[in-house]
């Protein structure tokens, strides 16, 4: 039952932390995102070509950002957590509203509990939403 309880703490642990770093995202500031990656974190993201490697190459990309993200409310659809001891994946859609535009996005996001029993951010991917439908 222990066991049960951790995993559900955990759970709740992780999509807090994710919460509280998309409400500062939201009005363009990427600095809780940054603080809570882990410095061999690997960034995915549907605009780049390539992945990011390592938080000082993402602060880079983060800082041109700055100021650009201006989503007046959002939904988080069914995250969940998987987690095991030190490693936790949180999966979850994304809806953000930006004036008329509406955005939706996949995520996953690997947590690592390091050392100093902190959950950090070691792999982002987001994707954009685009069922293929009919097509496949």
């Amino acid at each position: 039952m222990q066991d049960v309880t951790q995993k559900e703490n955990i759970s709740e642990l992780i999509i807090s932390l994710e919460k509280q770093a998309l409400e500062v995202w939201n009005s363009g500031n990427p600095d809780a995102y940054l603080k809570l990656s882990d410095a061999d974190v690997i960034y995915f993201d549907p605009v780049l070509e390539q992945k990011i490697e390592g938080v000082e190459r993402l602060t880079g990309y983060y800082e041109r950002l700055r100021g650009m993200v201006h989503v007046e409310r959002y939904e988080m659809i069914r995250p969940i957590v998987q987690a095991v001891e030190n490693m936790a994946v949180l999966t979850f859609n994304l809806i953000s509203y930006e004036g008329e535009k509406i955005y939706r996005w996949n995520c996953t996001e690997v947590y690592r509990r390091n050392p100093a029993d902190e959950w950090k951010i070691i792999q982002t991917h987001w994707s954009l939403i685009r069922p293929l439908g009919d097509n496949m």
